[in-house]
This record gives C-alpha cells, sequence and structure tokens, in this order.
C-alpha cells in the first residue's frame, strides 16, 4: 500500500565481506546502521486523501519529507531505490533532481548536494530477463545501478559484497578524520534495557519518545494513527544504553480500517515479547476506554514487567475530576487518580504508576529510573532455603481451604526462572491451590521478596511417586541457582565444585518433610551430571516405609555366608560377561532355538499319540453302524422305518 512507511525506520545490519583476506572484498565485518524512509511524494491513502475521521492526511506532507532529509543528512551513503518494472518515472526525475540540488526537505530549509553519496538501486529485478530493463536507472545519473530484487533475493550476494566495499570506503575516509562514531573496538553489544512503549491513540507515546531522544526521531501530529510501524530508537542517559520501541496506537478491532492497522497490532505485540520494560501510556485528560482495558490485558497476560504512565498530568492536575467514585467534583490529585487506576485496570494493581508530561519533560528521567528498578526485580534470585521458609510460613498460617478436610502441604519450592521470576512448588494436593488462593500467595510473596512490583509466575504441582525428568530439573536447579547467588563462575576446581554441589544439595533435600526414599539423591551422589541423572530415574514402584522382599536367589545373611565380591573382581567379572565374542553369541543364540523347536515337536507328537487310540474306536463304531443299516436303505438314498 503506497504511503504506509512515515517515519525512519532504523535497524543495524552487519554486512559480510566475500571472504577473509587481501584485496577490496575483504575484511572484517562491518556494522552499519540502516534507515528505511517514507516513499516520497506518496503521503495519502491510494483511495482517499481523508481518513475514516475525516482528517487531511495531506498535512503530514512537511513531516514526512523532513524525516526523508533528515536521514539523507546524517546518512554516509545514500540508496536511491527505483522500481525495474515500472521504469523510469516522473517522480524518480523530480527525487534524482532534488538530491543532485539539495531540496529533499520541506521548502525553505537549505541543504547541500547528496549526489556524492547517492548509489541508484535498481529493485524488482526477479530475474534475468529484467536486467536490461534494471540499466535504464542508468539515465537518472548516479552511475551504473546495482540490481536486486529484495522480494524474491535475486542477486541479493552481489549486492551485500557491493555495499560492503562501498561501507569499507566510506570507513576508511571516516578513520583518516578521525571521525567520532568510529569504534575499533567492534560494533556495539546490545542496550542495557528495551522499553516498549505502548497505548492507545494520542496518548503521546512518539512525543515521549522524541524527548527521550533529544530531537523529533518520529513523527508527532494531532492525526489519530500516524505511527505505524514499530520504531527503535537507540539513545543514551548518563551512560546507560536504552533502546525505545515506539509502537503504533491501538484502537478497536471493529473500528480497524485498513489491513495496515493489523500489521500495526502485530508489530506491536511482537515488540512488547522482545521489551524488558513496557511503559504503559495513559492519557490523563481522558477516562480510561476499553482500548486501555485491552492493552493492560495484554501486558498481564505476557508476564512483562510494566509502568502505568500518565501523560499530560499537567493538564489534568487540578481539575474536576469525572466519574470516580466518591471523588467526583473534587480536584484531581495523584492519590484519586491512582485509586481510579486500581479500580480499572485489576490485572496490573502491582504495577507502579508515573505521572509525567512528555511535552513539557516532566518526571521523565525519574520513570526511566524506574524502570531500570523493575528490570533488576524481573532478574533477581531469591535462595532456596529462604523461598522454602517464606513459602511454607505462609501457607502454615492460612493455607487453602478444603471440603474433605484435608490439609495442603509444600514439599520444596524453588525459584526455577527470571524475566519473569517463576516459582516453583511441589505440593500434595494440587486442587486445593485454586485460583484465588494462588493470587494470595503471590501477594504474599510480593511483599517479601525482591520482586515485589512485577509480574510472578507461579508453577504448582504434584509429587509424583515416581521421580520424572521435572524433579531431575529442579534438583539441578538448586545446584545452579547456588551458584548463580554466590556469583562464581566456572573458575572452580573440580574438588571445590563438588562440595559447593553437595552443600547445594543438602540445603534442597533439608526441607522434605518426609524421609527420603531408599536410593533417593544424596549429597554424596551428586559429583557430576551423569550421577544426578542416574540418582533421579525412575523407580519401579514406591519404596516409601516399604521393606524390600527378598528373591529367590537372595541368602539370608548368617556367618557362612561368602564374602561379598570386591570392586576388582565384580569389574572383573563384567568384562568376562561383556568380552563374549558375536560367534559365541550366535551359538547360544543357535541353541536356544533349536531346543525351543524339539520342544515343540515333542509337544506335538505326544497330542497326537493320546488322541490316536479314540480316533481308532470312533472308526470302528460308524463302521459297524453301517453294515448293520445296509439293509434298510431304499432307492433314493432315504431310510425307511
Amino acid at each position: 500500500t503506497p504511503g504506509t512507511t512515515r517515519d525512519r525506520v532504523s535497524a543495524l545490519v552487519t554486512l559480510m565481506p566475500e571472504f577473509r583476506g587481501q584485496g577490496p572484498n575483504s575484511g572484517e565485518p562491518i556494522q552499519v546502521e540502516l534507515t528505511d524512509t517514507g516513499g516520497y511524494g506518496a503521503y495519502t491513502r491510494h483511495d482517499s486523501k481523508f481518513d475514516d475521521a475525516g482528517a487531511d492526511l495531506s498535512s503530514l506532507t512537511r513531516d514526512i519529507e523532513g524525516q526523508i532529509a533528515k536521514a539523507v543528512a546524517n546518512a554516509d551513503l545514500v540508496l536511491f531505490v527505483v522500481d525495474t518494472q515500472a521504469g523510469i518515472t516522473p517522480m524518480d526525475e523530480t527525487v534524482a533532481r532534488l538530491l543532485r540540488q539539495g531540496g529533499l526537505g520541506p521548502a525553505g530549509e537549505s541543504q547541500d548536494s547528496a549526489a556524492g553519496k547517492v548509489v541508484i538501486l535498481a529493485n524488482k529485478a526477479d530475474g534475468p530477463k529484467w536486467e536490461n530493463f534494471a540499466y535504464e536507472a542508468a539515465g537518472l545519473g548516479f552511475g551504473e545501478p546495482l540490481i536486486a530484487s529484495a522480494k524474491n533475493n535475486y542477486r541479493r550476494r552481489d549486492l551485500v559484497e557491493r555495499l560492503f566495499v562501498l561501507a569499507a570506503g566510506v570507513l576508511k575516509a571516516a578513520r583518516q578524520r578521525k571521525d567520532p562514531r568510529i569504534k575499533d573496538e567492534g560494533p556495539e553489544g546490545s542496550p542495557e534495557m528495551k522499553l516498549a512503549i505502548v497505548g492507545k491513540r494520542n496518548a503521546g507515546k512518539s512525543t515521549l519518545v522524541n524527548t527521550l531522544a533529544g530531537e523529533d526521531r518520529v513523527i508527532v501530529s494531532e492525526i489519530a494513527g500516524t505511527t505505524r510501524d514499530a520504531i527503535d530508537v537507540r539513545f543514551t542517559i548518563e551512560g546507560r544504553s536504552l533502546l525505545a520501541i515506539d509502537t503504533a496506537g491501538l484502537r478497536r478491532k471493529k473500528s480497524f480500517d485498513q489491513r495496515i492497522e493489523w500489521w500495526a497490532l502485530d508489530r506491536m505485540e511482537q515488540a512488547i515479547d522482545r521489551s524488558d520494560v513496557a511503559l504503559f501510556m495513559i492519557d490523563a485528560t481522558e477516562p480510561l476506554s476499553h482500548v486501555d482495558h485491552q492493552v493492560g490485558m495484554m501486558l498481564a497476560d505476557r508476564s512483562k514487567p510494566c509502568i502505568i504512565v500518565v501523560n499530560k498530568w499537567d493538564l489534568a492536575q487540578g481539575q474536576a475530576a469525572v466519574g470516580q467514585q466518591g471523588a467526583r467534583g473534587k480536584p484531581v490529585s495523584p492519590e484519586i487518580y491512582e485509586a481510579y487506576i486500581r479500580k480499572e485496570l485489576k490485572g496490573l494493581w502491582y504495577a507502579p504508576i508515573s505521572f509525567i508530561s512528555a511535552k513539557v519533560n516532566d518526571n521523565v528521567r525519574e520513570t526511566i529510573n524506574l524502570a531500570f528498578e523493575l528490570q533488576q526485580q524481573s532478574g533477581a534470585r531469591m535462595g532456596t532455603g529462604a523461598l522454602n521458609r517464606l513459602v511454607r510460613s505462609i501457607v502454615e498460617r492460612q493455607g487453602p481451604p478444603s471440603r474433605d478436610g484435608s490439609f495442603a502441604k509444600v514439599f520444596y519450592s524453588a525459584q526455577i526462572g527470571v524475566h519473569p521470576p517463576t516459582i516453583a512448588l511441589v505440593v500434595n494436593k494440587p486442587n486445593l491451590f485454586t485460583q484465588t488462593y494462588e493470587r494470595f500467595l503471590l501477594n504474599r510473596l510480593r511483599d517479601a521478596s525482591p520482586f515485589n512490583e512485577v509480574p510472578i509466575k507461579l508453577v504448582i504441582k504434584g509429587r509424583s511417586k515416581r521421580a520424572t525428568s521435572d524433579d531431575a530439573a529442579l534438583v539441578k536447579n538448586f545446584m545452579e541457582q547456588a551458584e548463580a547467588i554466590s556469583g562464581r563462575g566456572d573458575d572452580r576446581s573440580p574438588t571445590k565444585r563438588r562440595k559447593d554441589d553437595q552443600a547445594a544439595m543438602a540445603e534442597a533435600l533439608a526441607y522434605f518433610d518426609e524421609p527420603a526414599d531408599a536410593g533417593a539423591v544424596s549429597p554424596d551422589d551428586v559429583t557430576s551430571d551423569a550421577a544426578l541423572a542416574e540418582a533421579m530415574l525412575p523407580e519401579t514402584g514406591p519404596t516409601r516405609n516399604r521393606a524390600k522382599a527378598p528373591t529367590r536367589t537372595d541368602v539370608q545373611p548368617n556367618d557362612d555366608a561368602p564374602a561379598k565380591p570386591s570392586r576388582r573382581q565384580a569389574a572383573a567379572m563384567k568384562g568376562r560377561v561383556k568380552a563374549a565374542s558375536p560367534a559365541a553369541k550366535r551359538a547360544a543364540a543357535k541353541r536356544a532355538k533349536e531346543d525351543r523347536v524339539a520342544t515343540a515337536l515333542d509337544r506335538r507328537a505326544a497330542k497326537a499319540a493320546k488322541a490316536r487310540p479314540k480316533a481308532a474306536e470312533a472308526k470302528a463304531r460308524s463302521k459297524s453302524r453301517s453294515v448293520a443299516d445296509k439293509g434298510t436303505r431304499r432307492k433314493g438314498g432315504r431310510r425307511g422305518n
């Protein structure tokens, strides 16, 4: 759809050389920032210049052209993309003239010519038959064009190699003039925190992004739905690198006017999933709507740390409250508005609330610091011993109600994940832990845990009679958790690691209410992953409080019993068993088969011999009967009276 892209959409791209070594197409990979801009001249919808609300979309012309001009001015290389299948159009000639004259920006803003850094790219060359048509782009005056097809990757490798050579030349010139953007220590790492800014239309998301970036990075307009894509904006605050993701404003699905809005919703959901903390923007000048509840449910379902950001607070503070029960007509204050939000957004009752004004940069920096705190809470870990004591004290003080008179018991608990914190409980009766009691348990956990303002996942499972892979994973997690909390890495000696693992396992086993099973995991057995896996193998049946029945070959202990073979003798015996040749195994299998066949033949012969006298007697009776009846048969085979 023409006019879909409006803002500058950037992404970090790594250009790979053709090979490592010497030559123009060799060297180390180069990381560049690729920026996509809106199409010049395509500002309105393809079928109308007005949106569904009656707003004139042509009013965005100056903003879109301003974004294109900034992208061209800040770029080291400009890819001028033309449509091979459509040919050279008058709009292409206009863009080429503006690039040479420096007039791509809004009217009245003078710019330098960008012709020296323009590379023509003929796109949509889907096969060899289109290459001759692609060379028509050379008539625009920017040299021989690059030929490729972005849709089916035709000549993609040639395109990447050419771009690598061009980027290497730009990089070499930048090093000579000591450009501060050059980082010889390698490409930049991932940002310390990713912020997804979500909310309904005209809530002030783009304004907040521009305030954080310190420039007009995205378009801000009174027209609802101006932002359509998820736009990544990188910036630094007090030495900390952040990535803010500006998303499209949401509205009711029944009001979606184009397919673009469905794609925008999908991009917003993806932005929430890949972010560390979400900023839920609310317009303080309007009451909470169905869309606000929908976004809140989306954040709660994804268990994403969230800050409810009340924007435009400078316009709402002190105004008469409307709709708040018990506060109607009173001046709006943070306390009144917080009570209103807690009542409406019950799924995010744990999320902190921040009152800001993004336009005047009021309380914005404090909100970012709060986001860093939530990120730390979401990644925090709680010790196994402390978590077990906390959970058991809660359940013992106020356990879940029961209809059949049974009581809930927590055998052990462990934190098995972070981002969000995930706690697993092994209990005797999982059906007693209803959804209502889980909310109560989460409330008490937040009061006494390091993650009191972030979502917590609770996994409740029953204690199985046989050890399962889940049990093994939980037990293994005790050791990993002790290692993560202590901050030690893999630089410990094997002896020290074994002792630490045994101590962690002893701490875990100390919280079993019932005595350990025969053959259960013990600290001495946990010396390696193989030993742990062997110890957690399923048993043939429950062995708790049950003596093992002696087998037919067992010998009762007495003084005359033979001594138990030593380890060396057992190993030798085991070696002799394993040393049997394949030929011997085949001979043994053949003898066993012959024995089975002989046994079957003997059984068949015995059965036949047993049946033979009975068969002879029956034959004699039949013969005497036929002789006696011989004189009574009539013609036609029928007997007489």
